[in-house]
């Protein structure tokens, strides 16, 4: 509900997605010529599956737009996922079957040639219905155009004249950019082959703007022929532009890589009549050794692998935090994400509408693909929970896992801590793949093992309906006896970790002996005397 304190706030507020829509705000004080909605746009490549690049521009661009609506009250918006379907296909991917299918259709829109998978009448075919599959799934508000539409239909036929009739100057912007062996080669205007059918990389002659017409070598054959009805495409930073201009994209962002794009593109709007939209440009994912994430190395992290291991909401969130800073992608991220997350959503309700507004939580919350309220605390942490799993050991089910929850969390029922049981199920699968390979006890030190010795003999006292805290408090007291020589506090909980769970980190102790039970931690001090 719009308020005039969160009006306020948000015109001031300094989250990432409130300076962005004020962006929108400068380019339309008096809101968008005739009442139109604010144009939104993603782009998306058909040539392979959708991933997590094409989740992180639909969330982020759709945080800008709802951050644009609490700005404006309610303004109304479109966003664009526009799939660049007219693309002729470069080669042949190497994660779908049938490969030599495709393999005499190289340099055929991909709209045109035939779908490996034999579900629909062609490869752009299946993939942009992946990709509606793909955004569905997660709620998002969008309308799906692709470009072999658009050509096909006439619909950039307006936009492919405008280029033709500022053929001249778009040649100015783009030669300068391009090496000697391009320039002799380039055109903004890629014709279809009457011929193959494959889309050319030739230079092109304009005969006549209005009528559409150019003139080309085709094979050896020099031919005139009609651009209009998806009888060509515009090479890529050309077709940008005529789409920004043609369909009025008021804000489109992009990864780091396409800077030079986007300034070209600019350039090519102006020459076309238009305005470049507003938008912002994003540094890009790192894999886990600081090197660029490639799809061709496969050194990246897909939408399902994150699910396995971690919800939904903390993809959402890692993906908000600073989208300007290059960011680590990799298994390794997921549980601080997911604990991260939690906190903030707990934060919520006690925050004012300042803070509030730069709470991801916030934000997330206000998508179409993420629930729940905004107080909900998740009684057992995710960190928490990966420890028990790492005792329990590779081998440990869901049902194993609840019943030790039963003595920790109130109302211990699948049923009733639904987000719990999610992070469940990730907590077993990241044990199974990462940890539990990993997992070596070390044999304690003698000062350690004296420590441990007195740990055994304070929890033997200790009622099992101990609080954490109560817990925590025991060991703290032991770490900090100067009979077991710890020079500092976190080496005595480095041993802990090490000697009992087989790890250089850990959680909060109290918690952990409190969830896995104080008979069952006597049993792993046992272990670690022995």
């Amino acid at each position: 509900m719009m308020t005039s304190e969160l009006l306020a706030a948000a015109q001031v507020s300094k989250a990432w997605p409130f300076e962005e829509a004020r962006k929108l705000l400068k380019r339309y004080p008096d809101g968008k010529p005739g009442g139109s909605p604010v144009l939104f746009e993603t782009g998306y490549g058909p040539s392979g599956l959708p991933h997590i690049g094409t989740f992180q521009e639909v969330l982020r661009t759709t945080l800008v737009r709802r951050a644009f609506e609490t700005l404006t009250g309610g303004a109304a918006t479109r966003l664009v996922a526009f799939s660049d379907d007219m693309d002729g296909l470069r080669k042949v991917p190497d994660n779908i079957p049938n490969k030599g299918l495709l393999a005499a259709y190289i340099g055929h829109p991909l709209s045109r040639i035939p779908d490996p998978f034999g579900k629909f009448e062609s490869f752009a075919h299946h993939n942009n219905a992946t990709l509606r599959e793909f955004l569905d799934r997660f709620g998002f508000d969008y309308e799906f155009v692709s470009a072999s539409d658009r050509y096909n239909s006439g619909g950039f036929d307006v936009g492919l004249k405008n280029v033709l009739r500022n053929f001249g100057a778009i040649m100015e912007i783009m030669l300068p950019t391009l090496r000697e062996e391009r320039r002799r080669t380039y055109s903004p205007v890629l014709p279809i082959s009457p011929k193959t059918h494959q889309v050319l990389q030739v230079p092109v002659e304009v005969v006549d703007a209005e009528a559409g017409i150019v003139r080309f070598e085709d094979h050896g054959e020099t031919v005139e022929h009609c651009i209009l009805g998806g009888q060509a495409k515009l090479q890529w930073k050309v077709d940008w532009a005529m789409r920004w201009v043609d369909l009025g994209v008021d804000y489109e962002m992009c990864g780091k890589d396409l800077t030079d794009s986007v300034r070209e593109s600019g350039k090519i709007a102006r020459a076309l009549g238009g305005r470049a939209p507003e938008g912002m440009i994003y540094e890009l994912f790192l894999d886990e050794n600081g090197e660029k994430i490639s799809k061709s190395k496969g050194n990246g992290l897909t939408i399902d692998q994150w699910l396995t291991y971690g919800s939904e909401e903390s993809l959402g969130f890692y993906l908000f935090r600073d989208p300007k800073s290059a960011k680590s992608l990799h298994v390794g991220v997921i549980p601080r994400a997911v604990d991260e997350y939690w906190q903030f959503r707990e934060k919520m309700p006690v925050q004012p509408i300042e803070q509030q507004l730069g709470n991801p939580v916030w934000h997330l919350l206000r998508t179409n693909g993420y629930h729940g309220g905004e107080g909900e605390k998740l009684p057992v942490t995710y960190g928490l929970l990966l420890n028990l799993v790492g005792v329990l050991g590779a081998n440990a089910t869901r049902e194993q896992v609840w019943s030790y929850l039963a003595n920790y969390v109130e109302d211990a029922n699948p049923a009733v801590h639904p987000a719990l049981d999610t992070l469940v199920t990730c907590a077993l699968a990241y044990n199974r793949d990462f940890i539990a390979p990993t997992l070596q006890r070390r044999k304690p030190e003698p000062n350690e093992a004296a420590a441990l010795t007195a740990l055994d003999e304070e929890l033997a006292a200790t009622s099992e309906d101990a609080t954490a805290e109560e817990l925590q408090n025991i060991v703290y007291e032991i770490g900090k006896d100067p009979h077991y020589v710890f020079e500092q506090l976190r080496d005595w909980f480095k041993a802990l970790y090490e000697t009992l769970l087989g790890s250089s980190q850990g959680p909060r102790m109290g918690s952990f002996i409190a969830l896995y039970g104080i008979a069952n931690t006597r049993k792993l001090i046992a272990e670690a005397l022995g």
